[in-house]
């Protein structure tokens, strides 16, 4: 373990450093103020006792976590430098966050680099190569995620979990698996939470933007999404906790991707869906659906017959628009007899494509 300028003796009284420095001055006293960090093992002791933890270029070695999980209550940790991780066919994550009130942030110019090409084979999480979930951001209360700069995961990106979580300014940058064999690259997926808010992040990947699973109270703003497949809830069913109610996702584009907005159920699961908004989304380039709800996904694939055992209700579209390919669907609505209900449809402008299938069991109040 190494601190500069700090003994361990000290460690209990650091005071919170401030951002990240500006000029020489400034960084001298936020060194001084600061532990830190240059390999795993000493900032996962580390960062239970400091209350500014910064992790500069940390090597992390193969099948090991950068496990960050008990930060210490109200303090913040800081990555600096580059970020990087040994190669091993394992599951992950690379990095576990985890704490009350704390703030995981980035230095200027601080780079998390999975390198996720050493494991991209085009399978993703569907076979070949094992590969590591990147980022476990679960266990958080009342905690906030700032201006990281993320690239090259293996796999899912980041995993929430938690309550009164604060996502900001974030960017995932996986656009070189456009071309290296990237699969199910998910940006950010959303699981037995109540209160997370995610803003202004910036994602370029192969699958989805958003993913919702299950959880309540969830917003989604300000956000681009580039190259996946769109800001999505579900698959919903077959998991201990198959409840999503309380979504709000606006003021978002979703460019050169899939589908843009989605909701899926899967096909004989049980569930609910309950008190969504999808407003101001702005579509262009889009290859699949422009909107996309469904209520018979199976084994991962859509089967064509929808189920009743998931309920889809209380849905507001509201000034969805922009443009889908020529080859693409704009609308795609597949219920089951009276489980979708009480929806509201407004200002949905989507231009090109053509209907490819026919929407069943269309609620009153939308449009296919």
């Amino acid at each position: 373990m190494r601190f500069d300028l700090l003994t361990l003796a000290a460690l209990g009284s650091l005071a919170v450093a401030a951002p990240a420095p500006v000029d020489v001055a400034e960084r001298e006293l936020v060194e001084r103020s600061s532990c830190i960090f240059t390999d795993a093992a000493a900032a996962k002791a580390g960062v239970k006792k400091c209350s500014h933890s910064v992790l500069r270029n940390i090597n992390v070695p193969a099948g090991e976590t950068l496990d960050l999980s008990h930060a210490k209550e109200g303090s913040t940790v800081t990555f600096e430098g580059t970020t990087t991780f040994g190669y091993k066919q394992w599951k992950g994550p690379l990095i576990r966050l985890g704490g009350k009130g704390v703030t995981f942030t980035a230095a200027n110019g601080a780079v998390i680099d999975g390198q996720g090409e050493r494991w991209w084979d085009g399978r993703g999480t569907n076979g070949g190569k094992t590969k590591p979930k990147f980022m476990y951001a679960h266990k958080l209360q009342s905690s906030y995620i700032r201006n990281l700069n993320i690239k090259n995961t293996p796999v899912q990106a980041i995993s929430v979990q938690g309550n009164d979580v604060h996502i900001e300014g974030v960017t995932i940058d996986n656009s070189l698996g456009d071309h290296k064999g990237g699969h199910n690259t998910d940006a950010f997926d959303v699981n037995e939470s109540n209160g997370v808010y995610i803003s202004g992040a910036k994602v370029y990947n192969q699958d989805d933007c958003l993913a919702i699973n299950s959880g309540e109270n969830i917003n989604f703003s300000n956000g681009y999404c580039s190259g996946g497949h769109g800001l999505s809830i579900g698959s919903i069913g077959g998991r201990s906790n198959n409840v999503v109610k309380g979504v709000h996702i606006t003021d978002s584009h979703i460019v050169n991707s899939d589908n843009g907005v989605r909701i899926k159920t899967i096909y004989k699961e049980t569930g609910s869906v309950s008190d969504v908004t999808y407003s101001n989304i702005q579509l262009e380039n889009i290859a699949k659906y422009g909107i996309v709800i469904e209520q018979d996904y199976k084994n991962g694939s859509p089967t064509g017959n929808p189920s009743n055992g998931i309920p889809i209700k209380d849905v507001t579209i509201d000034r969805v628009t922009g443009s889908v390919k020529s080859g693409a669907q704009p609308v795609y609505i597949l219920c089951g007899s009276g489980s979708c209900s009480n929806w509201t449809w407004k200002g949905v402008d989507i231009h090109g494509g053509k209907e490819k299938k026919q929407c069943k069991n269309i609620p009153q109040g939308a449009s296919c």
